[in-house]
């Protein structure tokens, strides 16, 4: 164990070479912080360099985290020394004075507030704003754009957005600053190959450009591409500092948890099906409208891989399996002693022993304000209960099955009373796990269930599906880490476009997975696999765009609310549309659409999300002169109660016989301003002053109906339609000045 301790590797000492000088940009000395009988720091040392990317790696509660935050400002150390290019920062503000931006663990955006106020929050003094609008709207579209590969409307509010998404926000909010020092802690884990890749290529350019990056991971894969040196940390001490050609997975875990561990648990055998009589079977399976049907089952002993790029349909899949979410047609059916049960939502799901748990722990696992006790043991409380209709807790039988699976994913905890919140990331992640046992399920569904856990605890969780599995149990695994899947799986399912589209049975090829998720032949090489990436003369090769129904090239994101519908040669295609054959986003509304002409236009969409039941349309001007004193957007065109099956309104509908079945119209706001000759129904552009923004958006309702009065305004509209919106296509046109006056 001698071994193990030591402190300088002499390897590691050699300082990174390139086209950077090299200078100290980060050094700690003998750091230490305490949290109460918590010793989070025990005498931390770290020494970063101009132009080099550095891991902190470590189990988790290992005090990565805690680094990360002393180094930025957000704690200060209970001794040692803090130099950041030869000052110390004792707050997030100095921090970010001294050109440090940290993008913390947990995904932390406001969810109700627009894209761009995300993205500048904390930019902006008390009296004072660094940049205009329109300059902070060109530099974030601009950035964003890069990141995610297609165009994003600034204005949406962030909790619209799925994770990956939200993700890119924070990622994006510290890039904004341009900094010296980057830290990144756990920011790839909700991102996929592709997003990674993305990722990796502005990390480079930083670099490049002399910035340190502090990179904070448990993807040994991604350490082993972008890290040019790594410190260990175990025990909040730094056990070893590592030069790139040391950074592997078997040197890691040695260093992490003890020599000699990775080999006994990676040397166990795959799982293997333990009959022909299914646990759960799906038939004609639909998870999005305009998705191919999937047909699947389940047998005991399997452990079932499933993966796909970010926004595939994968997620929903398995969020349809566990009862979270409503498939879009099929039948799911658990099947026991030769019964076929259905399961229809969350209540069968768990009668027919279906447990689930989520990646995303912060909004879909834990109790915040419940004890870890608590957290992990709430779903088995009925079980464990005493005194008749009293309903007391049992905690002498509860108490051992806390200790049980607790310690069998070694959660490192204090007291078992302490909030959940008081435990690492990784560590909540392992109780959730460690509940998910608890319930004694026969299918246990895992939505990416090792994000944010070390090397460590994922080698133990592997090792206990595998017992689970073989105990006649089945185990569908949805993951973006293929490494995951090559010692663990009896067969791997790949979606795209909300289907199955490649299977995959031991050995594994990693490389032909990986091509089966971007749509390519299995020899293809893959983005990023270029020699020598961190070199500068290696640039990154970037897979080409593509139409997704072609099966070519990247691929489909998750839907988010669209700015441009138009697409570049490095963006993909989003899945929810809408668009005007006769009116190009950008461009100007033709004349025999606005004025006094009541001629309403023709628009088409596609791709509407899961779970869609009906749509609204709403067509808004947000740029009403100051002299009007009105206090919000102008509204042309208010339709809701669309029946699903729509997909267009005909040109003229409004008013007429060709608005579909069902739909109603609502007042615009010429009859607010008791202009003549208007009603229900659409109000063409008609800008009095110059030219003016018009909104199409198009929202996709959880609802097959909403209840409105017949004299409805735009606030009455939102009201009803937005809290059962999932999400929204929109596009803008522009039009003006008007070229006759308004009627008086």
């Amino acid at each position: 164990m001698a071994f193990l301790s030591f402190r300088v590797s002499l390897a590691a000492e050699r300082r990174p070479t390139g086209p950077v000088m090299s200078y100290p940009t980060v050094e700690l000395s003998s750091v230490r912080k305490t949290f109460g009988p918590t010793v989070a720091l025990g005498g931390c040392n770290l020494t970063a360099y101009a132009g080099e990317v550095h891991a902190i790696i470590g189990g988790n509660g290992s005090g990565k985290s805690t680094l990360a935050k002393v180094i930025s400002g957000v704690l200060i150390p209970d001794s040692g020394q803090v130099s950041i290019l030869g000052k110390s920062a004792t707050s997030p503000h100095e921090a970010r004075q001294l050109g440090i931006s940290n993008v913390f663990q947990e995904v932390l955006v406001a969810d109700e507030c627009s894209v761009l106020d995300n993205l500048y929050l904390g930019a902006d003094g008390l009296l004072g704003s660094s940049m205009n609008r329109e300059e902070k709207e060109a530099k974030a579209s601009a950035l964003m754009r890069e990141l995610l590969g297609f165009d994003i409307d600034l204005s949406g509010l962030v909790g619209e957005l799925p994770l990956s998404v939200k993700q890119w926000v924070t990622i994006a909010r510290a890039l904004l600053t341009d900094p010296k020092v980057l830290i990144l802690d756990e920011s790839s884990a909700a991102l996929d190959f592709d997003s990674t890749e993305r990722l990796f290529r502005k990390m480079r350019q930083l670099k490049q450009r002399g910035a340190s990056i502090l990179i904070v991971t448990h993807r040994i894969a991604e350490l082993v591409r972008i890290a040019d040196r790594a410190t260990v940390l175990r025990d909040g001490v730094d056990v070893g500092r590592l030069a790139k050609e040391e950074i592997t997975e078997a040197r890691i875990l040695e260093l992490i948890a003890g020599a000699g561990r990775s080999g006994t648990d990676r040397d166990q055998p795959l799982p293997t099906r333990l009959g022909d009589r299914p646990v759960l079977r799906a038939t004609d399976f639909r998870v999005w409208p305009d998705a191919a049907p999937v047909s699947f089952t389940v047998y005991p002993g399997e452990v079932i891989g499933i993966t796909g790029l970010d926004g595939q349909g994968q997620a929903d899949f398995v969020r349809c399996i566990a009862g979270i979410q409503f498939p879009i047609a099929g039948r799911l059916v658990v099947v026991n002693d030769g019964k076929a049960s259905e399961v229809t939502d969350l209540a069968s799901a768990r009668r027919n022993k279906i447990s689930y748990v989520s990646g995303d722990r912060k909004k879909e696992g834990i109790f915040a304000n419940l004890s870890i006790y608590e957290n992990l043991l709430l779903p088995v409380y009925r079980e464990f209960r005493s005194g008749g209709v009293l309903n007391f807790i049992n905690r002498t039988k509860l108490t051992p099955v806390f200790e049980w699976e607790s310690s069998k994913l070694a959660v490192k905890m204090g007291s078992p009373e302490n909030l959940i919140t008081s435990l690492s990331g990784g560590n909540q992640q392992k109780v959730l796990i460690a509940r998910a046992f608890a319930e004694k399920p026969v299918v246990l569904v895992l939505n990416d269930p090792a994000r944010g856990i070390d090397v460590g605890a994922k080698l133990d969780l592997y090792r206990n599906l595998k017992e689970f599995a073989a105990r006649g149990n089945a185990v569908i695994f949805l993951s973006s880490e293929l490494e995951e899947f090559l010692n663990l799986c009896t067969r791997v399912h790949v979606f795209r476009n909300g289907a199955i589209s490649a299977d995959f049975e031991p050995p594994f090829d990693g490389h032909a997975i990986l091509n089966a998720m971007f749509g390519r032949r299995a020899t293809a090489r893959l983005p990023g696999e270029a020699a020598n990436e961190n070199g500068p003369g290696n640039p990154v090769a970037v897979a080409e765009s593509h139409n997704p129904r072609l099966e070519q090239g990247r691929p489909v994101p998750r839907s988010v609310t669209l700015l441009k519908q138009e697409v570049n040669h490095m963006a993909a295609t989003p899945s929810f549309t809408l668009r005007c054959p006769d009116i190009a986003p950008g461009s100007v509304i033709p004349d025999r659409f606005a004025e006094d002409n009541r001629l309403s236009p023709r628009l088409v969409w596609s791709g509407p999300p899961e779970g869609t039941r009906s749509f609204a349309l709403s067509v808004t001007d947000p740029d009403l002169p100051e002299a009007f004193s009105f206090p919000r957007s102008f509204a042309h065109w208010l339709v809701a109660n669309i029946p699903v099956e729509i997909r267009e309104l005909p040109e003229g509908a409004s008013g007429s016989l060709r608005l579909p079945h069902g739909a109603a119209e609502f007042n615009s706001d010429f009859v607010t301003f008791k202009i003549p000759g208007f009603g229900k129904g659409y109000g063409g552009p008609w800008p009095p002053d110059r030219a003016h923004r018009y909104f199409f958006t198009l929202y996709a309702l959880r609802a097959d109906k909403v209840e409105l009065p017949a004299d409805a305004d735009l606030g009455a509209f939102a009201a009803a339609v937005m809290p059962v919106a999932i999400d929204a296509a929109s596009f803008v046109a522009v039009y003006g000045p008007a070229k006759k006056s308004l009627p008086a």
